[in-house]
C-alpha cells in the first residue's frame, strides 16, 4: 500500500512539473505576442503574422531570387530589443550565411523576401534564442531586425 502511494504521489508529481513547465511556455509565447503587437501599434508599422509568432514587414519588395533554406544568403542588418537596445549590426556589404546555420525566426523570415527586399522581422523569444541569454541579449527576448537582401545563392 505505501509502494502504491508512493507511485501516486511521484506520478501527481511529474504531471505538475509537467504541466507548469508547458504553462510558462505558452505564458512566455503569450507575453511575446502583446509586445510585438504592441510595437507594431506603437511604430505605426503595417506587419504580417506568419502563425508562428513571427510577424515581418516589406517596405521593398525586391525582384530578384527567393532563397529557400538551403540557400546562402548575404543580408546587411541591424537587431536590436524593442526598447531600441541594438545588440548586432553589419557594415554596409552585409553578413553571408547558410540559412540553416541562424536562429529560426531568421530561417523562417528571410526566404520571405526577394533579392533587393527590405524590411523587418519581429521575432518572439521561441524564434530567437528562447530562454537562454546570448551577448548583451537577456533571456525571453524579442528581437527586432531591420533587414535588406543583398544576394541569394
Amino acid at each position: 500500500m505505501k509502494l502504491f502511494r508512493y507511485c501516486s504521489l511521484l506520478t501527481i508529481l511529474i504531471l505538475n512539473v509537467l504541466f507548469f513547465s508547458c504553462k510558462k511556455k505558452v505564458d512566455q509565447a503569450t507575453s511575446d505576442d502583446r509586445i510585438i503587437k504592441q510595437y507594431i501599434s506603437d511604430n505605426n508599422l503595417n506587419a504580417t503574422a506568419t502563425g508562428s509568432g513571427l510577424y515581418y514587414v516589406i517596405s521593398t519588395q525586391g525582384t530578384g531570387a527567393q532563397p529557400n533554406s538551403g540557400s546562402t544568403v548575404t543580408v546587411k542588418y541591424k537587431g536590436y530589443l524593442t526598447n531600441g537596445t541594438v545588440f548586432d549590426q553589419t557594415g554596409n556589404s552585409g553578413a553571408s550565411f547558410g540559412l540553416g546555420n541562424v536562429i529560426k525566426g531568421w530561417q523562417e523570415g528571410i526566404p520571405l523576401f526577394k533579392k533587393g527586399g527590405k524590411g523587418m522581422l519581429l521575432i518572439p523569444s521561441a524564434l530567437g534564442y528562447g530562454d537562454q541569454a546570448q551577448g548583451s541579449i537577456p533571456a525571453n527576448s524579442v528581437l527586432i531586425f531591420d533587414i535588406e537582401l543583398m544576394d541569394v545563392k
